[in-house]
């Protein structure tokens, strides 16, 4: 009988199989249960979540509008640049690295962490901006994790300092700060677009993946500037105030037929490109928005007012003797004894007492009225912030010395701008213009100030200030009649006035027999020997509208008897 035979294998109970199947089944349908909530259920959630890891919304700058002369040269134009970013939290770099982009950017190894380490739990940092592209490049190009290249604009003004109180200048972002760049922000400013990209993880773009909103740029703006005239304007301007000492000087040029300011320039001045260097009130545009005492270039004006109210006529002799007239408890004085002036001598001699006892016979009421209605004492309405209103006394207040004293240009304020657009009256024929920096064709807003022939009785007698026997002989211009009138004011000190500290000045228009051109010089404090406005500012009037007729083409009226004008063509574009 054989032994009996014992299986090796033991026997697994049944409940451990099931339970082991049961633990697979639980694991294999959690699976499936989570595939489906990711895949299906959830899968919007998860997508948008992985976007985020690798999608950002990036900006598409867009370029400023220009800023152009009449003739559609650029005075103001936005150059393409680089802006260089990090993301803090995943810029890294070793100490060579940071080095090497320290050198670069133009910092200290040091300052460069502290500027990371400061900022290292935000997700984004500028190190640099407008940089040139060669060298955002050159730094781009060090293939740091976490710093990438931002594409931006830089404005710049080829005219540089010649421009620079017109135009002012944009912040780092492109917005205007100060001038025609604050005035027109509205349509000169740009819209960034925006669009969704993937980026790497140095931060850098990889493809674009929908647009969100698209740029639009900005508009160009076309002035009534003539950029030739304002070079020139800029340099003569400069050149005066070099060869006189001067602490500073204005000019405005403006059609007189429109109202179109040609040019207008200060100095001192600035440029716009690199205006960290700038002296404090360099941005100034004192053409515009400063006032003064206008002294004898007012007197035109109350010649004027008197002959439009009737008190004088053409043919009244006024006498200045003895050379010192009393007014109420005060004195008026001329330089020397006029004796017998008519009224054109009046103005040639720029006769304090005569202009006095003609404006005294108007009542201030009468005489202060017609002074506002050359615009004196209102603003002129030229689109840039901050223009100057001025002063103009009330009649009520108005004794016989002040109105004396008001007749030659003492006692209100205005500026060179309001100055020059007063002139306009006399320019076109009784007609007073309001200015703009924009180009037009004519001046819907012009209004009537004095009849015509009131306007061409004063114009011809300003020509004889531009004469042998006037003040003003220096503001002659070869080949053309000019009429206009000096200023030499004493300045305003606490207390009264300074005995050794003047403003020169000189108004006028050419050609005297059709003016097309009104022009106003201001030169404040002369201090070399020579000072009155017919010495300092006359010359610089003479120099500018000479070369302004010329370049535009005003055909001379006072050419030598028998001699004809012969005109050359200018090359197209030349300037």
């Amino acid at each position: 009988m054989n032994p009996p035979v014992h299986s090796s294998v033991s026997l697994v109970p049944p409940w451990r199989r099931h339970l082991l199947l049961g633990a697979f089944g639980l694991v294999l349908t959690g699976l499936l249960v989570r595939a489906f909530y990711v895949q299906v259920w959830a899968r919007d959630f998860y997508r948008r979540h992985g976007d985020r890891q690798q999608i950002r919304t990036a900006i598409l700058p867009a370029h400023r509008g220009r800023l152009l002369d009449r003739a559609g040269m650029p005075l103001a134009v936005s150059a393409p640049v680089q802006a260089v970013c990090i993301n803090p939290r995943r810029f890294h770099p070793d100490e060579a690295q940071l080095r090497q982009l320290a050198k670069l950017l133009g910092k200290s190894p040091r300052a460069l962490r502290r500027q990371i380490e400061r900022h290292r739990q935000r997700a984004f940092l500028y190190l640099a901006r407008q940089l040139p592209p060669a060298r955002a490049e050159a730094i781009d190009s060090l293939g740091l994790d976490g710093l990438f290249l931002r594409r931006e604009f830089r404005r710049y003004y080829p005219t540089a300092e010649v421009t620079a109180h017109l135009l002012g200048f944009t912040d780092i972002d492109q917005h205007g700060q100060e001038g025609l760049e604050r005035r027109f922000e509205a349509q000169l400013a740009s819209v960034p677009g925006k669009i969704q990209v993937i980026r790497d993880r140095r931060g850098r773009t990889i493809e674009a993946v929908e647009a969100i909103r698209p740029s639009r740029p900005g508009h160009d703006i076309r002035l009534s500037i003539d950029r030739r005239l304002q070079y020139w304007a800029y340099l003569e301007l400069k050149r005066a105030v070099a060869e006189h000492d001067a602490r500073g000087a204005m000019l405005v040029l403006l059609d007189a037929r429109t109202g179109e300011v040609l040019a207008l320039a200060n100095q001192p001045t600035f440029n716009p490109n690199a205006r960290a260097k700038a002296f404090k009130g360099a941005f100034r545009n004192r053409a515009v928005v400063d006032t003064f005492e206008p002294g004898s270039t007012l007197k035109p004006l109350s010649m004027a007012c008197a002959l439009r109210e009737g008190v004088v006529r053409s043919a009244t002799l006024i006498n200045t003797r003895p050379g010192w007239l009393r007014v109420g408890r005060h004195l008026v004085r001329d330089h020397r004894n006029y004796g017998v002036l008519t009224l054109e001598g009046i103005l040639k001699k720029s006769s304090n007492i005569g202009i006095t006892q003609v404006a005294l016979r108007l009542s201030p009421h009468r005489f202060t009225r017609c002074l506002a209605d050359f615009g004196l004492g209102s603003r002129a309405g030229i689109e840039f912030p901050g223009e100057a209103t001025g002063k103009l006394p009330a009649p009520q207040g108005l004794g016989k010395f002040e109105q004396a004293t008001l007749a030659f240009g003492y006692g209100l304020a205005l500026s060179t701008l309001q100055l020059a657009r007063a002139y306009t009256v006399f320019a076109d024929d009784g007609m007073l213009h309001s200015v703009t920096l924009l180009p037009r064709a004519q001046d819907d807003k012009a209004r009537r100030v004095l009849p015509a022939r009131i306007a061409r009785q004063v114009r011809s007698m300003m020509e004889g200030v531009v004469s042998r026997e006037g003040t003003a002989w220096r503001a002659k211009v070869p080949g053309y009649r000019v009429a206009g009138k000096t200023g030499t004011v004493k300045l305003a000190i606490p207390g009264g006035y300074a005995r050794d500290r003047y403003r020169a000045l000189f108004v006028g228009m050419a050609p005297a027999s059709d003016p097309q051109l009104v022009l106003a010089v201001v030169i404040e404090e002369p201090r070399g020997k020579e000072y009155y406005g017919g010495q300092v500012a006359a010359p610089v009037f003479s120099r500018v509208m000479g070369f302004a007729l010329r370049l535009l083409g005003v055909p001379p009226d006072d050419l030598p008897a028998g001699s004809k004008a012969v005109w050359v063509q200018r090359a197209s574009g030349a300037g």
